[in-house]
């Protein structure tokens, strides 16, 4: 049966703060292995930072802002997930666009790697050094520079934090497009560099066709000036979408504009028990068809997941155990209107047995609790071991094929999940051991991305490819995209210092 939460109708901060931190401290608590040694990576010809260079830096930057003591420089150099470890031995804090292009107009003369770093919440080591790349924090620009609240026009810094820019434009009745379960560290920066996809991506399509304009910095310390608030300025090439995705390798983005749709008046989440995927599948065509325009996010969680998320985060799920659970949200503008749809498309798949239970929220406190089930997985995988986190498009027909092939594959020595967005065909695929093993990483890969071509996928799906998928980006890319990526690199970065060992593999 359902359980309908009798609440006001008010719009909630749907991740609290405090799972973020929680994340993070699991986190942190080990040192993994270098890069370098974990994936025998050989270090290119750059230069290597010298005292001069600091003195530099320092008379550019303040000497506050250059951190070159090792216990400060070492947090900057672990991805959250512990996959990667980097070997910088210098962090810059730049605050404006100016010391921005001088920094890398220095560094591309003196031929010194540079690594940008957001919020660092990748999980393929984008955001990390792999050897000793310069590390360029971007967390002191962090600053909203203007909102046009007819049009939802928000102009902002590269290292403003998606949750704080969010909560700034919901004080002006308008909210951020994106939504990720890391919005309360990220940086929106970061979000276009990866172009993030996030939570309610069904409603609100892509991070790029919400984006306006840009600024950014080439390798040699250009500034490129495409920061306007149109949302139609069709003369000459898209410049700003050749940084979208490029993770740092073009170009590093100082700042941006960004649309932001109004704030929705009323907003409902479901949460319910399934029997099998073939009725997650029906019962998202019945939601398209019955919601329509309303529906905002379609997710979908396996048993496994769910299991070991609600155990190891100490948390409680609202329903009953069952084999398959899907999470379904609405934004509209009418409660009185959304409430009917919801409630008939409810009334019609109890019925038809889609549904074998579930619970509805519309109270702030009910609808925050639920989304936390959710957004807690991965931080979750990550107490019980070592995790290897795969993110990938699938058709939905396929779409979680592989979690019962990789259980098969892997056997007892393995926990699989599998938990995502079904409405964009975006599964996370993730992988728990007991601590990391190049045997089991040979037996997971290039299998799964060979799966994945084989159904017509692709082998990164919102995360980017980072430092660990290079390799594997021809399963999703042929060879004469990938030499178009590489004329643009050479073009943009001929002393290629821009987040090397990135994106881009060395035999394109």
């Amino acid at each position: 049966m359902i359980n309908m939460y009798n609440s006001g109708l008010s719009i909630v901060r749907y991740l609290a703060k405090s799972n973020i931190i929680v994340q993070g401290r699991y986190a942190s608590q080990a040192l993994p292995q270098l890069s370098s040694e974990k994936y025998d990576v050989k270090r290119k010809n750059f230069g290597t930072v010298q005292a001069a260079d600091i003195n530099y830096f320092k008379s550019i930057l303040s000497e506050q802002r250059v951190v070159t003591d090792e216990s400060d420089v070492l947090p900057f150099n672990i991805d959250w997930i512990k996959n990667c470890r980097g070997q910088s031995k210098v962090v810059l804090k730049p605050k404006t666009t100016e010391e921005v292009s001088k920094i890398l107009a220095y560094c591309n003369e003196k031929r010194l790697a540079v690594c940008p770093q957001g919020g660092n919440t990748g999980l393929v080591g984008g955001s990390v050094p792999v050897f000793d790349e310069i590390v360029l924090s971007f967390m002191l620009m962090n600053k909203i520079i203007s909102l046009d609240e007819i049009s939802g026009a928000l102009v902002c810094e590269a290292g403003c934090i998606l949750e704080n820019v969010d909560n700034y434009v919901r004080n002006h009745n308008l909210i951020m497009p994106l939504d990720l379960g890391a919005k309360g560290t990220c940086h929106v920066g970061g979000n276009v560099s990866t172009n993030a996809g996030g939570l309610r991506l069904l409603r609100y399509g892509n991070l790029h066709g919400s984006l306006l304009g840009i600024e950014a910095v080439k390798a040699d310390g250009t500034v490129i000036d495409c920061l306007r608030s149109l949302k139609k300025d069709n003369t000459g090439y898209h410049l700003k979408h050749l940084f979208v995705g490029s993770e740092g390798t073009l170009g590093i983005v100082t700042k941006l504009a960004i649309h932001c749709p109004v704030l929705p008046k009323a907003v409902t989440v479901g949460f319910f028990g399934l029997e099998n995927f073939d009725n997650v599948l029906k019962l998202f065509k019945s939601a398209k068809s019955s919601l329509g325009e309303i529906l905002s996010a379609y997710e979908m969680m396996d048993n496994e997941s769910i299991r070991g998320t609600l155990r190891n985060m100490k948390l409680t799920s609202p329903i009953p155990e069952y084999p398959f659970y899907v999470l379904m949200e609405t934004h509209g503008s009418d409660a009185d209107h959304d409430t009917e749809k919801v409630n008939r498309f409810l009334s019609k798949e109890m019925d038809t047995g889609l549904i074998l239970n579930g619970t509805v929220a519309t109270e702030p406190g009910k609808i925050q609790a639920i989304w936390k089930i959710r957004e807690s997985i991965p931080a979750a995988c990550m107490m019980d071991g070592y995790v290897f986190c795969y993110d990938v498009s699938l058709p939905l027909a396929n779409y979680y094929q592989l979690v019962p092939m990789l259980r098969e594959r892997l056997g007892s020595n393995a926990s699989v999940i599998g938990f995502g967005h079904i409405g964009d065909g975006n599964i996370h695929i993730n992988v728990t051991i007991s601590d990391f093993d190049k045997e089991v990483l040979g037996v997971l890969e290039p299998f799964i991305f060979e799966e994945v071509s084989k159904l017509q996928g692709s082998v990164s799906a919102e995360h980017g490819i980072g430092f660990r998928k290079p390799q594997y980006i021809h399963y999703s890319k042929d060879r004469s995209a990938l030499g178009l990526m590489r004329d643009l690199k050479t073009l943009m970065d001929p002393n290629g210092i821009l987040n090397p060992y990135k994106v881009l593999p060395d035999d394109v």
